[in-house]
């Protein structure tokens, strides 16, 4: 049975704290996402990112914000507990692609991230010489 708009609305709200915190380059929304033990897989300009999600507000600190920065938010499914969101992004940080899928469960009756992964947009990968 497919889930209910308001509940669409509620996983959407969830991850525009992901969005937010990537705009204003501040991990603070992010942080109200995430759990502790999240996880993260990505390829960051070809090099392999995995483990904590400490690392993506490392990285969302230290980048800052950007005006040009745009994004997208797709409720892909709904399973009773479990969601799957992608969010494209483009000109993080002013230059960079990326799409996100988001794995979130409902804990306590609130939407939260377990893990995130990631494409980076091959036209926009930096390499080092």
């Amino acid at each position: 049975m497919r889930a209910s708009i308001e509940e669409y609305k509620a996983v959407e709200s969830a991850a525009m704290n992901f969005v937010k915190s990537v705009a204003e380059g501040n991990s603070e929304h992010a942080r109200k996402l995430f759990v502790d033990e999240a996880v993260l897989f990505g390829f960051l300009d070809g090099e392999l990112e995995h483990g904590s999600i400490e690392q993506f507000y490392r990285n969302v600190d230290n980048v800052g914000p950007d005006n040009s920065f745009k994004a997208r938010i797709d409720v892909i499914d709904i399973e009773e507990t479990l969601a799957v969101v992608r969010v494209l992004e483009e000109n993080w940080g002013g230059h960079i692609n990326f799409t996100d899928y988001l794995l979130l469960l409902k804990i306590n009756n609130e939407w939260k991230c377990v893990a995130k992964a990631y494409n980076q947009n091959s036209d926009t990968i930096e390499t080092k010489h």
